[in-house]
């Protein structure tokens, strides 16, 4: 027997989960499912899942996890869609952003004895600058070094909990558990907010006098801080995200206006002191973070460290199943 995974969504991040478990074929058999058929046969071209199921009712059937690696809007269309083809004891994970209302989806739609628990990955600190994105951006160790963190609601059950953690150290991650208020204020901070910071930019300039001569002297500056809206390959989640962690994202907002205020103020006053302290502030506390992220080592906060389990302990144990007996002429 296999375990069955269903990843519906094959862009960057739901195309490297079915890479990274390219590995596990004796132990997992993974059915892929994408709006854009010719994204979903990509996706079984580079080996990212072993068939291509068009339709979603079916492709969810007797699958023992099912992985929503999509934009929040169609989250929200899909759960409904897929719950009645549930098996009694499926798991549900998702990769959003935010997770509080995604988990009050799940708490509507869901099926009794059928599981919900978040994940939201943290990227390999090698792709951070990648430009690519979609299917064309999926890598195999995408995850590899960063954390994934797990949310769940409560009364989950433990063998979801545990799933959920054995499935992240396989995409060679490490698991950290997070409460979805906190997981929500988090990306509001570190995930929404560049790229709104950056539309802002872009709409404080692009339609100002002057833009005419400015584009053609806009440099690196200009192209790293709004790169994090260019990098989309659609506004409307972005738009969807906000609003649905409205108060999250107007505390960031609030804050990231009060800090321009205060340099702002200082150039007023001409106050070179105070200005040369906030910006080495911001100098220094980006070179730590960055040698940080780049080291991946959280230890000192408590993140268990990277220690990828071997099959079939993970997923085999979990849903007792056991490794293949490889034929007798192979060894």
């Amino acid at each position: 027997m296999t375990v069955d995974i269903t990843i519906i969504g094959l862009g960057q991040i739901g195309a490297s989960i079915g890479l990274a478990l390219e590995e596990q074929k004796e132990l997992v058999q993974r059915t892929g499912h994408d709006r854009d058929v010719r994204v979903a046969r990509q996706a079984e071209k580079i080996g990212a899942i072993d068939r291509v199921e068009n339709n979603l009712p079916k492709a969810v059937r007797g699958a023992d996890l099912v992985i929503l690696s999509l934009p929040i809007d169609q989250i929200r269309e899909t759960l409904p869609i897929i719950a009645p083809n549930l098996k009694q004891n499926a798991v549900v994970m998702d990769t959003a952003p935010i997770k509080e209302v995604v988990s009050s989806w799940a708490a509507e739609f869901l099926p009794n004895e059928r599981h919900y628990v978040g994940l939201t990955p943290v990227l390999n600190p090698s792709y951070l600058h990648q430009i690519d994105s979609g299917i064309e951006a999926a890598r195999a160790d995408l995850f590899h070094g960063g954390l994934i963190t797990i949310v769940t609601p409560p009364q989950t059950s433990s063998e979801a909990i545990k799933l959920a953690a054995d499935l992240t150290r396989l995409l060679g991650a490490s698991p950290m558990f997070v409460d979805p208020v906190e997981m929500d204020g988090l990306m509001a901070a570190t995930h929404l907010l560049p790229q709104l910071m950056a539309a802002a930019l872009l709409n404080a300039t692009i339609d100002q006098p002057g833009w005419r001569e400015g584009r053609k002297v806009a440099g690196r500056g200009y192209a790293e801080a709004s790169g994090p809206i260019v990098h989309l390959d659609d506004t409307a989640p972005l738009r969807d995200l906000s609003l649905l962690n409205r108060v999250n994202i107007l505390r960031v907002l609030d804050g990231a206006i009060a800090a321009l205020y205060a340099i702002r103020n200082d150039i007023d006053a001409e106050d070179e002191v105070s200005l040369e302290k906030r910006l080495e502030r911001a100098h220094s506390g980006r070179e730590k973070w960055w040698s940080e992220r780049q080291a991946g080592d959280w230890s000192g906060d408590g993140v268990p460290s990277i220690d990828l389990p071997e099959p079939p302990g993970v997923l085999g144990q979990l849903f007792g199943l056991q490794r293949k007996p490889k034929p007798k002429n192979q060894k």
